[in-house]
Parts: structure tokens; C-alpha cells; sequence
């Protein structure tokens, strides 16, 4: 009996040693696992820190280049609108250069037909200007001949209303030209041409015979000084340019 006991004890105390081996082993890998554990999440946290340190790091690089681009921008932008000033202002005297280089070119063109040195071509009006039938009742016969003085008064009218040229019985006048009256015959220029004497002239027709039909005008003023007076509008007329001095 006491052996049995004995045996029982002895039993019981292995069972209770194998229990406590068993606890210590648990007890040591839950502390290994555990452990394993708290350093795993360490070193992510540690991953995590560094990786958000870079990105972190790698934005703000971004952002101060973007900031320094902007301002560059801002510099290029403020530079081109002082250039794009500056050429505005070079085209508006480069403009006002080319206006007056063509209000000269056009006035020389202008002084050139005056004078007679180039070819006119353009559509006008043609007036003849004719000695009235004489009357033998006046003493005076010059009443009814065409004298300079008719002439000129067409001629000037002519002009002022915006002839670009005028000829007398197909000869040019310049700005030199003279006209005198030798009896029933006009002198233009040295060179003697009878009546009747036809006037042409290159310009606007209207506004030309306008300006010398104009009631108490130049037509009204021949008239009554016994003139025969016609007008015609023309639509082509050609005067070569004068040859010599």
C-alpha cells in the first residue's frame, strides 16, 4: 500500500513537472512571438517614418521649383509685354514713317503730271470753247472771239475742282505753261492753235462738270460773253508726257 503511494506521488509530481515544462515553453515563444511582433512594427513604423520623410522631402523639392518656375513666368511675362510695348510702339513710326514716304511718293507723283514727265490716263471731261457768230451791228468784233481770258477761266476751274491734267487741242499744259491771245488765233507755249479750241482735262467728270456748270460759274460767264460752250464727259483719256523741256 505505502508503495502504491508511493508510486502515485511520484506519478503525480511527473505530471505536474511535464505541466511546468509545457507553461515554460509556452511562456517563452508567446515572449519570442511577442517580441518578433513589437519589432516587426517597429521597423514598419520606421519604414513608414522614412518613406513619408522622402515623399515629404520630394514634395517640397516640387513646390519650390514650381514656385521658382512661376516666377520666372512672371519675369519672361513682364519682359514680353515690355517688348511686345516696345514693337508697338516701332509699328507706329514705322506707320507714320510710311505714311509720309507715301504722302511724298503720291505729292511727287502729282508734281510729275503738273509738269508733264509721266503718262496720264484716266476718264474726264472734254469742253470746246468756239467764236460766237459775229453780229455786223457791233462795232467791236472781238465780242464774239475767244481770248485767253476764256482760256484761263476754264482751265483754273478745272484745276481747282481736281483735274490731274489738262490739255489745250491735244498740247499738255504744265506748271510753266503761258497762253496769249493773237487775234483770232491762242498761243500755248510758242505753238499757235486756231479756233475752236477744245479743252480736256482727267479727273472725276462729275465733280468737274459740276464745278463749271455751276449757275453764274464759268459756262454762265462764256456764255454771256457770246462764247459757244459745250461739255462732254469722257471715259477714257490719254496724255503722253511731254518730251523735252
Amino acid at each position: 500500500m505505502i508503495r502504491r503511494g508511493r508510486q502515485s506521488k511520484l506519478k503525480k509530481i511527473k505530471v505536474s513537472g511535464k505541466h511546468v515544462i509545457l507553461s515554460l515553453v509556452f511562456l517563452v515563444l508567446g515572449y519570442m512571438i511577442a517580441f518578433s511582433y513589437h519589432v516587426t512594427q517597429k521597423e514598419i513604423q520606421k519604414k513608414q517614418s522614412s518613406l513619408s520623410n522622402k515623399q515629404y522631402e520630394k514634395i517640397l523639392d516640387l513646390r519650390n521649383q514650381l514656385i521658382a518656375q512661376e516666377e520666372t513666368n512672371r519675369k519672361l511675362q513682364k519682359e514680353l509685354n515690355q517688348k511686345q510695348a516696345k514693337v508697338l510702339e516701332n509699328e507706329k513710326d514705322l506707320s507714320k514713317e510710311a505714311q509720309v514716304f507715301f504722302n511724298l511718293a503720291e505729292d511727287a507723283e502729282k508734281y510729275r503730271m503738273f509738269l508733264g514727265k509721266v503718262k496720264v490716263k484716266g476718264e474726264g471731261v472734254k469742253i470746246t470753247l468756239a467764236d460766237g457768230a459775229y453780229n455786223p451791228k457791233v462795232d467791236n468784233v472781238n465780242n464774239y472771239i475767244v481770248h485767253e481770258l476764256h482760256i484761263f477761266k476754264v482751265v483754273n476751274e478745272l484745276y481747282i475742282s481736281g483735274a490731274a491734267a489738262v490739255a489745250i487741242n491735244g498740247q499738255r499744259l504744265t506748271s510753266h505753261s503761258y497762253i496769249n491771245c493773237n487775234g483770232p488765233v491762242i498761243t500755248v507755249d510758242g505753238v499757235q492753235h486756231p479756233a475752236p479750241f477744245i479743252i480736256t482735262a482727267i479727273g472725276d467728270p462729275d465733280v468737274l462738270s459740276s464745278a463749271v456748270n455751276l449757275v453764274g460759274g464759268v459756262k454762265d460767264q462764256l456764255v454771256n460773253d457770246n462764247i459757244v460752250f459745250s461739255l462732254e464727259k469722257e471715259n477714257e483719256i490719254i496724255f503722253n508726257p511731254i518730251i523735252g523741256s
